[in-house]
């Protein structure tokens, strides 16, 4: 077997586009089709839009593997000098560490940036045999360990994986962390109301009221694809995301305007704007109250950057878990995620799912404790997940 060879790329731009997205494809080849979030265009417009660079924390350092001339595999990667934008917490770690006097950041992070959804973060050639992928996952993980120890970096960190990239870094030795998120599953429904009909009848009941309640407002809610959005409605999108931001968390958000249009541009067939508008006493639409910016795979749809000018009771609730419902439901995909965390979505029907995460520590003290800190977490998630998945609104059972 040839020797595999490692090399850093500080600009994703200067990979190809078509081998990274070869790459990151799924066996039957639609990279297109498979996870919006790691193709080279998504993650080219997070830099060109200066949403991802040093300044904002995340210095590109994309992992490229190759065996010979060719590249082999490809991952996503970055140094951190904080811990915003990643969705799988580790705040406590950098406190322990400054309790103690030692730096945690910088950091090297495998993730979509500002994006908590799981995807391959290794993408490898498919025509490599079974020992020479085990060569490249090898050569992967020893890279990293030499990065993390000549670069001067505390760890490194590889977010929402699926469970099959996770045990590959287990089985070299890094420390798998368990989390949960929740979806909502289609089990074959063929309209909303088939979907409330496994319901027990008080959640159903509830449900109905939220969005009667929203229904008597008399707003149009709309799908539209992006090739077909107007300066207009992505100023006004930008400007909602923007707002809602501001009064959570006291910024504008991660990302702005030119990296939402870019998207529009390289990548319009996965990406739908949803529209609150109100309409004048002609019933024509008179503005824009809020919006959601959905992305489409060939299984799943995505939900993300919810922002809303005016607070209506329970339009959040329906412009983004119902609508998108509906549209999987319509569109015959699988599952729906809208998003990060949310208890509040268990009785809305979304179930509890498994999330996964791989760390290394340079600090052998630090490691030690952290290792025995998953371990213990793990546990507690596994009941949580157990518990979540006993108050799910289903008729029993279903």
């Amino acid at each position: 077997m040839s020797e595999i060879r490692i090399e850093f790329n500080p600009e994703i731009t200067s990979i190809p586009a078509d081998e990274w997205n070869a790459l990151m494809a799924d066996k039957s080849g639609k990279s297109a089709g498979v996870n919006p979030f790691t193709r080279h265009e998504y993650l080219a417009a997070l830099e060109s839009s200066a949403c991802v660079c040093t300044k904002t924390g995340w210095t590109p350092m994309h992992l490229i593997a190759y065996q010979g001339d060719r590249r082999v595999a490809v991952m996503p990667l970055y140094a951190k000098t904080h811990s915003y934008g990643e969705y799988i917490f580790d705040w406590a770690w950098a406190e322990a560490y400054e309790r103690n006097q030692i730096d945690y950041y910088p950091k090297l992070v495998s993730a979509v940036p500002f994006t908590p959804v799981t995807g391959s973060r290794v993408g490898m050639c498919e025509e490599l045999k079974e020992g020479e992928a085990a060569q490249v996952w090898s050569a992967i993980t020893s890279s990293l360990l030499e990065l993390m120890q000549l670069g001067g970096y505390s760890s490194w960190h590889v977010l929402f994986l699926p469970p099959d990239e996770c045990e590959q870094f287990s089985n070299r030795g890094s420390l798998d962390r368990l989390g949960t998120q929740f979806h909502w599953q289609n089990h074959g429904y063929n309209s909303f109301d088939d979907f409330l009909a496994r319901m027990n009848s008080r959640k159903r009941k509830d449900i109905r009221k939220e969005r009667s309640r929203v229904a008597q407002l008399g707003l149009n809610i709309r799908f539209i694809d992006a090739s077909e959005v107007t300066e207009t409605q992505w100023q006004a999108f930008s400007h909602c995301y923007q707002m809602t931001y501001a009064k959570r968390s006291g910024h504008h958000g991660y990302l702005n305007l030119a990296f939402f249009k870019a998207l529009a541009v390289s990548m319009p067939e996965q990406i739908k704007l949803l529209l609150v508008e109100t309409k004048d006493e002609e019933g024509q639409t008179a503005k824009i109250i809020a919006s959601a910016l959905y992305f489409c795979s060939d299984t799943h749809l995505y939900g993300r950057y919810w922002g809303a000018l005016e607070a209506v009771e329970d339009l959040h609730f329906e412009a983004c878990y119902y609508q998108g419902i509906e549209y999987c439901i319509q569109h015959g995909l699988q599952t729906f995620d809208a998003g990060a965390q949310g208890e509040h979505k268990v009785s809305r029907g979304f179930e509890p799912i498994d999330i996964h995460s791989n760390h290394e520590i340079a600090h052998p003290g630090f490691r030690d404790a952290i290792e025995h800190f998953t371990h213990q977490e793990k546990a507690q998630v596994t009941c949580y997940i157990k518990e979540m998945t006993k108050g799910l609104p289903f008729k029993s059972g279903d």
